[in-house]
């Protein structure tokens, strides 16, 4: 049934879910998103971080992978390499990044984890969709400014978010859950190099892969990553009178 799916009604739901995406930042920039450092029990029920931040991510990788006819796809083609690409993000942020963040005792509040899995599942399914009956790439796409541009943002922003989530956590000793100033590398420059890595990467990702669906993930993610950057600029400094000064929240030098 998957082949009849219309196109029109496809790119339709995709434009009305980025209109979401610009909705849900503009109350996100009046109001934080309770995990993490801003997490609160008057939100209901609390999960261990870890366990919430292993499911919401891995509802990706089922929601994705529930549209692709892995058996007959053609993996060598440019979709496949995209698709790969996508894997490799999300394979680690599943079942690598959650065993190492050290946030013993630190919970998320349930309704914010099973939200996190509905934007997964509604952009997992987008792009699984994309790739299995739309996504359709001559061979000549490997050399198209796009894909090679897409993929140096790509991967350029996900080596930002892997240091600057290490040094993150290497921050904390074992058993340590309080917060400190990092420093050096680009966290010299702005905040949270590790939300400005990610947005490089779903932005790098939208220009290789030249889709909808993408575009909109890179929407949401901005929506999501932009107001939550804002906010720990505003915490660093509240928390820390000696915050260096010169240090911005997402742009070096600008912003």
């Amino acid at each position: 049934m998957i082949d009849y799916l219309p196109l029109r009604g496809y790119i339709i739901f995709i434009c009305c879910w980025a209109v979401t995406g610009i909705g849900a930042g503009l109350y996100l920039l009046r109001k934080e998103a309770p995990y993490g450092r801003y997490s609160n029990e008057q939100w209901g029920p609390m999960i261990s971080n870890k366990l919430a931040w292993l499911l919401m991510e891995a509802t990706v990788l089922v929601s994705f992978f529930t549209w692709i006819p892995v058996k007959t796809f053609n993996w060598q083609s440019p979709a496949g390499v995209m698709i790969f690409l996508f894997l490799l993000h999300y394979l680690h942020r599943s079942f690598v990044y959650p065993f190492m963040i050290r946030t013993k005792g630190k919970k998320m509040p349930v309704v914010i984890m099973l939200s996190a899995m509905l934007f997964n599942t509604v952009n997992g399914s987008l792009l699984g969709i994309w790739f299995a009956v739309f996504g359709h790439y001559p061979d000549s796409w490997y050399t198209t400014p796009a894909f090679i541009a897409g993929t140096i943002l790509f991967l350029s922003g996900m080596l930002i978010n892997w240091r600057a989530d290490y040094q993150l956590i290497q921050l904390r000793k074992k058993n340590d859950t309080g917060y400190k100033i990092p420093q050096g590398r680009i966290f010299k420059y702005i905040s949270s190099p590790n939300l400005a890595g990610e947005m490089l990467e779903w932005g790098g990702y939208a220009l290789l892969t030249w889709s909808l669906p993408a575009l909109a993930f890179f929407i949401w993610t901005c929506a999501n990553l932009i107001p939550r950057a804002l906010a720990n600029h505003r915490w660093y400094r509240q928390q820390f009178p000696g915050y260096p000064a010169n240090r911005k929240a997402l742009l070096p030098f600008i912003w």
